[in-house]
């Protein structure tokens, strides 16, 4: 009767193999690309995915600045934060943000908020790295490119 049985084999921190995945932001829909780097993060495209074991990969994103959103949510969309004062709620547009100083805050919120909270996800939101220009400093750890725009044609605006 053993050799019926099939046994579900669960991931433990030591047999986790991490890789590096370089994506080039440049073009591309922000929701679209935060749900991919999220199940990257997750370590959801890996047959050994374990819930409650970090078994997901490193991420690098190039040129945050220059994802892009459909329609008219660059002009509606609000971001919302709270200064802990009474009465003390901020709100930022998205274009706003895009055009500021740290443009890569809205892929890394929206990667964020798809991530599950808690200790786990904020060890998992450690292995993305933003960089809103073209160049990045984790050459050494020889990233493959995950071209996203190729997945999916709605993937990319404009193509």
């Amino acid at each position: 009767m053993k050799a019926l049985m099939k046994t579900t084999k669960s991931a433990t921190p030591s047999t986790v193999e991490k890789k590096w995945h370089l994506i080039d932001a440049e073009g591309l829909v922000v929701g679209r690309v935060a749900s991919i780097i999220a199940n990257i993060l997750r370590g959801k495209h890996k047959p050994s995915f374990t819930p409650h074991i970090d078994c997901g990969d490193n991420v690098i994103v190039i040129n945050a600045e220059k994802v892009r959103f459909t329609g008219k949510k660059a002009s509606q969309k609000i971001y919302y934060r709270h200064t802990g004062y009474a009465g003390g709620i901020k709100e930022t547009r998205a274009d706003k943000v895009l055009e500021g100083r740290f443009p890569e805050r809205v892929l890394e919120k929206a990667v964020e908020r798809m991530i599950p909270r808690g200790p786990l996800g904020r060890q998992q939101m450690r292995n993305l790295r933003v960089f809103k220009g073209p160049e990045h400093d984790h050459a050494a750890q020889n990233p493959t490119v995950l071209d996203v725009a190729s997945m999916n044609r709605k993937n990319k605006v404009g193509a």
